[in-house]
């Protein structure tokens, strides 16, 4: 039993009462005290004086004014004076109340009788019932000065009481006093110790126990969840051989919680072993070891246990449901949970609402939402707050963004307090700050605000609402942040760009023995972008591989990610094909990856592959491939892309669908492009700027503008990118007063700023019209320096009117910015060629012969 001797460090955490009297069980168990009554320094807390001097007890009547004791209290009195003890106590038991009990014992001392043990254990069975501290403290006194402090059942009502308060000093002393070999007295201790967290303590008490008396089965399943609830295997496992050496295991409570030990300290093997050695298994035997299969992640072996448990007869709890029910909403298909439920029907357990919580949050998990409501239905209008919070929580996770919400406020208005899980699901789905600050103040009322898990969704909330500031204040206040905590806050620097603090959060995690996992390290190395922090990808690439991470997908796609984004297509196909088996997900990034860095090729290279593979091309991919096939006009690619798309039904995401209309109408095929839109449901701003800008591009700029004014009237609202082609649309169709009448709705109807390429449109717009003084008014008038774009765009209208004064100016700008572009020489000197100064002409390329620049030759698709 030297294994279930806590660690000398361990010991700092019994307080020093308790300690003390812990050394005088020891030294009890060697050397008996000659008197079993020794008052010790607690019982001198007890007010004698009162209980002797007013005959009442806290909680009992001030005066003896209740009918019933003062017909009962003569014969008490009589008693005393005939010697009749026997007598007085019967009297005494048939007291119908608790408190009436006690003021008869009250009386009993202050007229003079000594109660005998059987009264003191009425008296002392009152006062457990009411778990009044106070009395029992005064009880505690009277036992001792009366000699019964070694009747066992008077000791183990007491220690219930204190036990029950927290006072395990005063239950120690109580079993010092003289019930030291009574084992109830011990178990008593022992499962009050485990209740107040003190498993140290109970470990230690347990290994007194045994130079006192035997422990029983009771004590046994005690000190085994004390072992278990503190993980404390080496404890346990010492345990586990007292039983096999004293034949205790083949009681079931016994042999059940070394199983649930086992479970809880993870060793399932172990768990197993003894599990199949229980001759006889009871509902809670099985349920432990399903449980623990569950914990442990292991799904599939955890149904298999519960299809063995049904057809060996043991009957189902609601425990064993909810275990199950977590392992089927883990499982790759939902017919396990479908046959889960009939088995509910049938056993009539549907109308408990823990079973019923389950079975929502499983049906959740797989996006039924008919089976969620028809499962919320079955029990009539009688719902639980927590039932209430399962199904916010379903509807929630399934994106019922609208009906979550109001569910959410009508368990409010009914007076329903949502959980923090509740909490943590609607916030997942907030995007309106204001309606989160809500819930924040909601949180801190009912004091849920430092739970890690609300905390974190509190602080992601934030982030996702653009208040990365008050995301980042509300973490620095969470007192317990774990590996979640710290991989939400990295993910919210990162998706802002600040990936600076990103990287310090991470080195701060590390500071703070916070390990992180695959998805910390996949949110990180998104901020990885651009050669410049290759290095930085690369160590955390050397990171994971030296801690052993498993380079599952979702972490491989972060990588491949991060080396096509520092242009290193040859490390990311590495990654790549090093990983297996490999996912949609990677298979996408792989393919959207090589589209988006630039390598067009390759991206169309894996696209047979990837089908080949199994897999679909999935819409992510899709846009990515249909842009390869717009820049590099491959529109028969496109084609055959279109069709996977109807065969699949993926044509109707709003991505895949503006990449199609884009690319026919690159290629000229408008028809095309508006049969597309005229198939969306629901066209976004992206698919409506995607129908503009193909009707400009074509130079139908009229009807660009039509659909223009449609999409207000939809009420779908412009972006930047719309209003680009609504001024193309313009400048292409010479329709000045109208363009300027768009540009100038930008910032007065919409409030938003013209950036540099609306400023070249209109550039375009008036150099089109001929108008160039307009337009050299109209760039000295940028509230920011013209960029590359705006110079390029009046050069091109300064070579389409012939002004060589303007180009000039234009194109000096132009090399400033540009010094190495031998187009803008080129374009110059074209003007003056069409003009007839050829001796300008020579000046112009003069220079360019001198530096060696060369005129980039130019090149057709067809």
């Amino acid at each position: 039993m030297r294994n279930l001797l806590p660690f000398a460090s361990d010991l700092v955490w019994i307080s020093p009462s308790i300690l003390n009297n812990l050394l005088r069980l020891q030294i009890h168990a060697a050397h008996p005290p000659p008197s079993p009554f020794p008052i010790c320094a607690s019982v001198l807390r007890a007010h004698i004086h009162t209980l002797l001097s007013t005959g009442t007890a806290p909680g009992a009547p001030a005066t003896a004014s209740n009918s019933d004791i003062h017909a009962a209290s003569p014969p008490s009195g009589k008693s005393c004076t005939s010697g009749g003890v026997r007598d007085a106590r019967c009297m005494f038991d048939e007291m119908p109340q608790r408190d009436s009990s006690i003021a008869g014992f009250c009386r009993m001392r202050s007229s003079g009788l000594r109660p005998d043990q059987f009264t003191y254990r009425h008296a002392v069975s009152a006062c457990a019932t009411s778990l009044n501290l106070g009395l029992a403290e005064q009880l505690y006194a009277l036992v001792i000065k009366d000699g019964f402090c070694s009747d066992g059942y008077v000791c183990s009502r007491l220690i219930d009481v204190f036990s029950a308060h927290g006072r395990l000093d005063d239950a120690l002393g109580v079993l010092w006093q003289g019930a030291a070999r009574n084992v109830v007295c011990w178990n008593m201790i022992i499962t009050g110790a485990v209740r107040n967290g003190e498993i140290y303590l109970a470990l230690y008490l347990f290994r007194l126990m045994v130079d006192f008396c035997n422990p029983n089965p009771f004590t046994l399943s005690s000190i085994l969840c004390a072992c278990a609830s503190s993980g404390k295997l080496e404890a346990g496992e010492a345990a586990h051989g007292w039983a096999i050496k004293n034949d205790a295991v083949a009681d079931v409570f016994v042999a059940t919680a070394i199983v649930d030990m086992y479970v809880k300290c993870g060793v399932m093997d172990a768990a197993m072993r003894q599990f199949s050695s229980i001759a006889i298994r009871n509902v809670v035997t099985w349920t432990a070891v399903i449980s623990g299969f569950v914990q442990k992640g292991e799904f599939v072996d955890a149904l298999l246990l519960f299809k063995q448990m049904l057809s060996s007869g043991i009957e189902i709890n609601k425990f064993t449901l909810t275990s199950v029910l977590l392992a089927c909403s883990k499982s790759s298909t939902a017919m396990e949970t479908d046959q889960v439920h009939c088995l509910i029907m049938k056993k009539g357990l549907h109308v408990d609402f823990e079973v019923k919580d389950a079975l929502l949050r499983t049906y959740g998990k797989f996006g039924y939402i008919t089976y969620v409501n028809r499962v919320f239905e079955e029990t009539g209008t009688v719902q639980s707050a927590s039932t209430w919070s399962a199904l916010v929580c379903s509807l929630a996770e399934n994106k019922c963004l609208i009906r979550s919400m109001q569910l959410f406020c009508w368990m409010f208005s009914e007076g329903l307090k949502p959980d923090k899980n509740c909490c943590s699901c609607i916030l997942s789905i907030v995007d309106h700050v204001d309606f989160g600050r809500q819930i924040h103040s909601y949180s801190i009322k009912f004091g849920g605000v430092h739970d890690t898990l609300l905390g974190n969704a509190l602080f992601t909330m934030y982030s996702k609402c653009g208040s990365l500031e008050e995301s980042y204040q509300f973490f620095m206040t969470i007192k317990e942040k774990d590996r979640i905590s710290f991989t939400s806050m990295i993910s919210g620097f990162v998706g802002y760009g600040h990936t600076d603090e990103a990287f310090q959060l991470f080195r701060d995690m590390m500071e703070e023995k916070v390990i992180p996992d695959n998805m910390t390290i996949s949110s990180i190395l998104m901020a990885c972008h651009g050669e410049y922090s290759l290095t930085k990808g690369k160590e955390l690439h050397g990171y994971a591989l030296r801690n052993g991470f498993l380079i599952d997908p979702p972490l491989g796609s972060a990588l491949v990610s991060m080396y096509l984004q520092c242009k290193r297509p040859v490390l990311a196909k590495q990654v790549f094909d090093g990983v297996s088996p490999k996912d949609q997900v990677m298979w996408s990034s792989l393919v959207s990856g090589f589209a988006s860095n630039g390598y067009s090729e390759e991206a169309l290279m894996e696209l047979p592959c990837l089908v080949s593979a199994g897999f679909e091309v999935d819409q992510y991919a899709c846009s990515s491939l249909l842009r390869v096939c717009t820049n590099l006009w491959r529109p028969s690619i496109g084609e055959q892309l279109h069709a996977l798309s109807l065969k699949r039904n993926t044509i109707s995401c709003i991505l895949v669908s503006s990449a199609f209309l884009t690319l026919y109408a690159k290629i000229g095929r408008i028809d095309d492009s508006c049969r597309i839109f005229n198939e969306t449901e629901d066209p976004d701003v992206v698919m409506w700027t995607s129908i503009v800008d193909a009707y400009a591009r074509h130079g139908n700029g009229i009807q660009a503008l039509e659909m223009f004014r449609l999409m207000k009237e939809n009420g779908v609202r412009p972006d930047l990118v719309t209003f680009v082609s609504v001024l193309s649309a313009c400048s292409r169709n010479g329709l000045v007063e109208e363009g300027f009448r768009h540009f100038n709705s930008m910032s007065s109807d919409y409030g938003i700023r013209p950036e540099s390429h609306h400023f070249a449109c209109m550039v375009d717009l008036l150099g089109r019209s001929g108008r160039l003084k307009e337009v050299a008014s109209f760039i000295s008038m940028m509230p920011f320096k013209p960029d590359l774009l705006v110079w390029s765009t009046l050069l091109g209208a300064c070579k389409l009117h012939g002004d060589v004064q303007l180009g000039n100016l234009a194109a000096k700008e132009i090399l400033e910015l540009e010094p190495q572009d031998s187009a803008t020489l080129v374009s110059l000197s074209n003007i003056s060629a069409e003009l007839g100064d050829w001796e300008h002409v020579t000046m112009i390329r003069s220079p360019m012969k001198g530096t060696r620049l060369k005129k980039e030759p130019g090149w057709s698709v067809t």
